[in-house]
């Protein structure tokens, strides 16, 4: 075989086996610039122009084997270039152009015959080769990533050549086949390689192309039978993919693979998305369940006394006895003796000071109720038993008015704030206070004093409000 043929396979194997090596690492960094766009959305976001040019040995044979009018074919230089278009994954348009030379001769005897004819060598020039052909891509090695890197190919198209064959007779004479300018025929490439990445813009081109042509007249010698003559052209090229550097080549882009990372990303947010729903109605559900056992021990009340077991710390008092809001039985009032009424009857004119004022202040400051009753909380006994010895030493007067927030019906919280009042007075009542003594008045959620957009002023409008006199 011819020198320059085996270095050229010498050279397309080094260069394809380098390729091969550095392909998982250039793809994940391609994958990590180039963006993706969505799929089912055309070819806007994706490069679709190259160009591309190669060099490599052409031979006046075809690798399907037939008929040659010479015994020997020398491989000869050829290059060229071509513009592509990728309309589709799969398919693209190309304009191919080439130049090169063709050589043979007939020194291979043929089954120990001398060949017939008369020449024993020809050269044909080809000035120019123009043909428009079909770009289809067979498949894609690494089909699992998102951009491949190898990717097999077929082309198959026509077009015109421009050429001059030179032939040289047995004896050693030159002949032109046409002197005066070129012969033009019509011919049919067919071909076949693969194209590896090796940037996000450029790839490595490696082909094999047999040009059928309409003629037999490619090497000068017409030889019966005449059949067409054709040529080969194995060749290594680059090929530049054109337009912005974040978009993918059309070409190298698996469309299948990103549809599958896009349903695997919306599965696995739909995952993340159902986990932390379940686990969101899991709390709520061991929340309303703890909520449930607490409204069930506060509703419970075994001795009937109003306050709730949860908060009761007097159980079992007997049925009847008033009871304070930790469900202990309020002390009885002790009877007043002749002296302490001598005295009441004596201080009816008697003029509240500022001091009797701060003391009813600060037992309405430290005035609570249980929530949502009228149950008085035993800490603010001691502030309502001054009030109460000092109604009962100087014969003050008081008047009372429950008022709550608009928080449930109109009806319940009138209820609410009247019970709360009424409290209050038996409570004094209870400390010796005389009923002639303490008025009581409610007003329910009607005199509200601040908002009850906030929890702030609700709170101020759940208030108990007096006047000493």
């Amino acid at each position: 075989m011819n020198k320059i043929l085996l270095k050229c396979i010498c050279l397309f194997s080094a260069a394809f086996i380098c390729i091969s090596g550095s392909i998982a690492q250039d793809t994940m960094r391609q994958s990590t610039v180039e963006v993706a766009p969505p799929l089912f959305k055309g070819n806007q976001g994706f490069r679709t122009w190259s160009i591309g040019v190669h060099a490599g040995a052409m031979a006046p044979f075809s690798a399907f084997g037939g008929r040659n009018d010479f015994s020997k074919w020398q491989p000869a230089l050829g290059y060229g270039f071509y513009i592509k278009d990728q309309i589709s994954h799969t398919f693209g348009i190309q304009a191919d152009f080439m130049r090169g030379t063709l050589k043979a001769n007939n020194d291979k005897l043929w089954v120990g015959l001398p060949p017939p004819g008369p020449y024993a060598s020809f050269k044909t020039d080809l000035n120019w080769t123009a043909a428009l052909s079909a770009v289809v891509i067979l498949g894609n090695i690494n089909w699992s990533q998102l951009h491949t890197s190898i990717q097999p190919y077929a082309t198959i198209g026509g077009g015109v050549m421009s050429f001059n064959p030179h032939l040289i007779t047995k004896g050693g004479l030159a002949v032109d086949y046409k002197p005066s300018g070129s012969v033009y025929d019509f011919y049919v490439p067919f071909g076949m390689g693969l194209k590896a990445n090796l940037s996000p813009r450029v790839n490595l081109d490696l082909g094999y192309t047999i040009a059928f042509v309409d003629g037999d007249d490619m090497d000068g010698y017409f030889k019966d039978p005449i059949l067409s003559d054709k040529f080969s052209y194995l060749h290594l090229g680059l090929e530049f993919s054109l337009g912005k550097a974040n978009k993918p080549q059309l070409a190298r882009h698996n469309a299948p693979a990103q549809m599958q990372d896009e349903i695997n990303s919306a599965d696995n947010a739909l995952r993340a998305s159902l986990a932390a729903s379940e686990e969101r109605y899991n709390r709520r559900l061991a929340e309303l369940n703890a909520l449930k056992d607490d409204m069930a021990r506060m509703k419970m009340d075994s001795d009937g006394d109003g306050v709730s077991d949860y908060f009761d710390k007097c159980p079992n008092t007997p049925f009847g006895v008033k009871v304070d809001g930790a469900g202990c039985a309020l002390p009885l009032p002790a009877p007043a003796t002749v002296d302490t009424i001598v005295k009441i009857q004596q201080n009816t004119t008697y003029i509240v000071t500022k001091e009797d004022k701060e003391l009813a202040n600060d037992t309405f400051r430290n005035l609570e109720f249980d929530f949502a009753k009228s149950t008085i909380r035993p800490r603010s006994f001691v502030f309502l038993n001054r009030l109460a010895d000092l109604m009962v030493k100087k014969g003050i007067s008081l008047k009372v008015s429950g008022h709550t927030d608009n928080v449930g019906s109109d009806a319940a919280n009138m209820e609410l704030s009247k019970d709360r009042a009424e409290s209050v007075k038996h409570y004094l009542m209870s400390q010796g206070v005389k009923e002639a003594r303490i008025e009581a008045t409610w007003f329910g959620e009607r005199q509200p004093i601040a908002t009850n957009k906030t929890a702030e002023g609700r709170q101020k409008n759940r208030r108990v409000e007096h006047t000493i006199y």
